[in-house]
């Protein structure tokens, strides 16, 4: 049975006599007695996407007072904007803050291609759509679908691409404004920074609002993230069109840039100008590397398997390998994770940190024992040879608990599965 129950009205032509009306709201009545022990939510789209339907080529369908719209008062919601877009992604915030996923949308058929192509831009797996064809009683050409649209080219799927994102980009910020977090150790003839969650447009409360990553778990859809990866370029200074997420694994693989890309991995260096390098990170760390001397970087994803798996020094020992570096020139930056505080781990698996050293785990002896992932990643980088002073892991800000500063950043340890991402990223500058 649908949480959601969304009725678009935004492609008929009505006549303005009386009984068109009594024949649309009968329908509605219909809907509403139908639906309205189970759903949540009752909404009715009554918009015009302009880029879609022609000016002039049939009336717009507008409920209005002196019609008969007060016996709809507190059955549905309205939801009315320019464009389709804006009135999805309105619905959608508001699905989302009640956590519904099972939607049905009754919909005209000749408009039914069309909203497939929106909601497969606005949402994403998280949710269940089911499309039902809108049955209504065509009384002597008073009630009528327009034209059919057929929403199948190329050419208009990207017209439905390019209006999400204007109507995205026009969304303000939330939260703040976007912050970046950068560290003095690395040279300025790379870009480098760590993000926090404010200053995007994603609302999901767990992903509020710079959420950087989008997967069929989540509720961001992809469109989102690239606006809010957008939003950061601008910031950072830093080509959106040459940003490079790891494709994380858990383990310790490392993609040479201009080599075969892995299916998965949790490390990449390259020694390319203008192309920026980005770790994922919500508990785990974000690490970046840099070496002024051989002008090369890297990142890499380090939560507690990647730590024991050495994908920091397989980082280091890629930029050896690759580009002829000499260890002891890496600049190495721990960003923001999960902190001693508020990580725990079955005790079968803290014993192989207790191993590395007996300083990264507390109340070993409990069920549960806390443990330091960044204290082992430092442990690590010096056992191979990078020099002390060359590894930054404590600064303010850099050094935060994710879980413990739900106002600066995501946490998958806090906020369970649906949890937001933020990065560090690094490039070589052009």
């Amino acid at each position: 049975m649908a949480e959601a129950v969304l009725i678009d009205l935004s492609g008929l032509q009505l006549d303005a006599q009386k009984n068109c009306h009594e024949t649309l709201l009968e329908t509605l009545d219909g809907i509403h007695y139908h639906h309205t022990p189970k759903a949540k939510f009752l909404c009715i789209i009554c918009c015009r996407n302009a880029s879609k339907e022609k000016d002039g080529e049939y009336g717009l369908c507008v409920l209005e007072a002196g019609n008969g719209l007060s016996r709809l008062e507190g059955k549905y919601e309205t939801v009315s904007h320019p464009s389709l877009a804006a009135s999805l992604y309105t619905i959608k915030q508001k699905i989302d803050e009640e956590n519904l996923s099972c939607i049905k949308v009754i919909v005209p058929e000749h408009r039914k291609l069309l909203m497939k192509a929106y909601v497969g831009q606005l949402f994403t797996e998280v949710y269940e759509f089911e499309f039902e064809d809108l049955q209504l009683a065509w009384r002597d050409g008073l009630l009528k679908p327009s034209t059919g649209i057929n929403v199948t080219t190329t050419h208009e799927l990207e017209d439905i691409q390019r209006e999400i994102e204007t109507y995205l980009r026009s969304l303000p910020a939330l939260k703040g404004d976007l912050t970046i977090v950068t560290s003095p150790l690395i040279p300025d003839i790379f870009l480098h920074g760590f993000t926090t969650r404010t200053g995007g447009i994603s609302s999901v409360p767990t992903l509020s609002s710079l959420n950087l990553f989008s997967s069929s778990k989540r509720r961001d859809p992809k469109v989102v993230v690239q606006e809010n990866v957008r939003r950061l370029a601008n910031a950072a200074g830093f080509n959106a069109e040459k940003f490079y997420r790891i494709k994380t694994d858990h383990a310790s693989e490392v993609w040479v840039m201009g080599k075969k890309e892995p299916e998965s991995y949790d490390g990449i260096v390259t020694n390319q100008r203008g192309v920026t390098i980005t770790a994922l990170g919500a508990d785990c760390i974000p690490i970046v590397f840099a070496d002024p001397v051989k002008k090369a970087c890297g990142v890499a994803h380090s939560g507690w398997k990647g730590t024991l798996l050495g994908v920091a020094m397989a980082t280091v020992n890629a930029m050896i390998a690759e580009y002829g570096c000499d260890v002891e020139d890496i600049m190495v930056v721990l960003g923001p994770s999960v902190g001693s505080c508020c990580f725990t781990l079955p005790k079968e698996s803290a014993v192989s940190f207790h191993s590395l050293h007996p300083s990264c785990v507390r109340q070993f002896d409990s069920a549960r024992p806390y443990v330091d992932i960044r204290k082992a990643t430092r442990i690590l980088l010096e056992r191979g040879g990078i020099l002390p002073q060359n590894i930054q892991d404590q600064k303010e800000d850099l050094d935060l608990c994710t879980s413990c500063h739900p106002e600066k950043f995501f946490s998958h340890v806090r906020d369970g599965l649906n949890f937001g991402t933020q990065i560090g990223f690094i490039s070589l500058r052009e």
